[in-house]
């Protein structure tokens, strides 16, 4: 794919300072740059690379103060990383697709896939499964019996969805995730062995959910696991049995919530955080990385640290103290000797 930053200028509502002419054909960083590349700088950190990078085109905020030597040509927008959202796309447009029904691709009879969508090489499709408008399957894919998939769906290699898994519409799920398999549910008998639970019910992704590549999301052992509209869930996170994500809630990687928590809406979940089970976590929770929940969050908008967690700004005061701990320690032993020495 080439364009030039004139047509880039009319999609991203820019302003051009430099050549409108010159051509690009794929993104870089700001830092390697290559003739040929648009860049950006949306962090001022970076902006020493300005002077630098042998990018073609430099796309920047409008109150950007170039310097004098600055070679790149310039694209001037109100927000970089909006911007780049929209020009990424642009090029994950020209990558190739799937298209129809593959021949390689195994389908249920009793199956219903729209005329528009798409099913790639090695896809298994069960019985009774439903598939909306322009979804896009790739290969190797499984769908499990009476799985439902919406419109505008985008199901990446390798992905799993296990029976009765209901997925609303402009759902992405990246390669090897996992949406419906049992929960982690066993009862604890006399003779120290387990029996297992079986989980009888299904996962739920509504509207506009991601969910990242080998993510796992269990079914409920009764009832619905649900991710609600809009959840962003990062590589390698865990959703046990039961467990309810409310809308808009980001979670970064490797994060894991055990059964029946329930997550409220707009929180924002740092990576490595763990969640026991059972809990209720308010809107707009924050949750620091490597963070651990034994109990409720109450309050919205509450920012929490540490394992068991505390509240954020507790956590870093408290941190502060306990990295001189040995030499409080040693203060305080020096004092207790001083005070002996006095007493006699």
């Amino acid at each position: 794919m080439q364009i030039s930053a004139k047509e880039l200028a009319v999609i991203l509502s820019a302003t051009i300072e430099g050549d409108p002419e010159v051509v690009i054909n794929a993104p870089s960083r700001i830092e390697e740059g290559g003739e040929g590349t648009i860049s950006f700088l949306g962090n001022k950190k970076y902006e020493k690379f300005a002077s630098t990078t042998s990018a073609s085109i430099l796309l920047v905020d409008e109150s950007f103060e170039a310097p004098a030597d600055i070679k790149p040509t310039l694209l001037r927008v109100k927000d970089v990383y909006a911007a780049i959202a929209v020009l990424l796309e642009h090029f994950n447009q020209t990558k190739e697709k799937p298209e129809g029904i593959s021949s390689s691709a195994i389908i249920a009879s009793s199956a219903k896939v729209a005329e528009s969508a798409a099913v790639s090489h090695f896809t298994v499709v069960g019985s009774d499964v439903n598939i909306g408008d322009n979804t896009l399957i790739y290969d190797h894919v499984y769908i499990g019996q009476e799985v439902s998939i919406g419109k505008d769906c985008i199901i990446l290699p390798g992905v799993r969805l296990m029976r009765g898994t209901k997925i609303g519409d402009r759902v992405i799920i990246h390669p090897n995730a996992v949406i419906g398999s049992d929960g982690f549910g066993y009862v604890h008998k006399e003779d120290g062995s387990y029996e297992k639970i079986t989980h009888v019910g299904n996962v739920i992704l509504e509207d506009d959910v991601e969910i990242g590549a080998n993510t796992t999301i269990d079914r409920a052992s009764i009832g619905s696991t649900i991710i609600r509209k809009g959840v962003k869930l990062d590589n390698l996170v865990q959703i046990g049995h039961n467990v309810e994500v409310d809308e808009h809630t980001a979670m970064a990687s490797q994060a894991g919530v055990a059964g029946s928590t329930k997550i409220g809406k707009y929180c924002r979940i740092g990576g490595q955080a763990g969640f026991s089970g059972h809990i209720r976590v308010a809107d707009k929770t924050m949750v620091q990385a490597q963070s651990g929940l034994a109990g409720s969050v109450e309050d919205e908008g509450t920012a929490i640290f540490g394992s068991p967690a505390i509240g954020y700004r507790d956590y870093i005061r408290s941190y502060s103290v306990f990295k001189q701990l040995p030499d409080l320690y040693k203060r305080i032993h020096q004092l207790e000797k001083t005070i002996e020495s006095l007493k006699k």
